[in-house]
């Protein structure tokens, strides 16, 4: 249970509270030497290749910020470079087998920090709460990047 004395408008206090999860991701992405950037760009990739303007559009950054963190994934070996058949002058990005194996030590190191901070609530139930609000963040992302998809 949150003490009284931090106990403030909560929802006014959202952002903060997403601003430091963001930093126990990054600090749980150590162990996999990737930062929060590459690691969400491993996670687009997972779930089906890319070419650089849509990554750019999905993540919502400039093309050239997608263009500088690809080609340190891909100094690594953790994403590849394919032509598009149907269209030589396009670019597709494609997870490896080293990126997955990277993006899946990285989950697991996320997951187990989260889980250090969330199993502090006191009790199972709250933890497996915790998890739950996350899980709700993650669909309403789905659904908000779906209604905004052109048509």
């Amino acid at each position: 249970m949150i003490p009284e004395t931090i106990a403030v408008d909560e929802r006014r206090t959202l952002g903060r509270t997403a601003a430091w999860l963001a930093k126990q991701v990054e600090l749980g992405l150590a162990v996999a030497d990737l930062s929060l950037p590459q690691y969400r760009i491993l996670g687009l990739l997972d779930e089906s290749s890319a070419i650089s303007s849509d990554l750019a559009e999905r993540l919502a950054v400039r093309p050239p910020t997608i263009t500088a963190v690809v080609d340190g994934l891909v100094a690594r070996r953790l994403v590849e470079r394919r032509t598009v058949v149907a269209d030589r002058r396009r670019v597709d990005h494609v997870l490896t087998e080293d990126g997955r194996r990277v993006l899946d030590a990285a989950d697991a190191a996320v997951a187990a920090r989260l889980g250090d901070i969330a199993g502090s609530l006191g009790s199972v139930a709250e933890t497996d709460r915790a998890f739950d609000g996350l899980m709700m963040w993650r669909r309403a992302f789905y659904a908000y990047r779906l209604a905004r998809r052109p048509r």
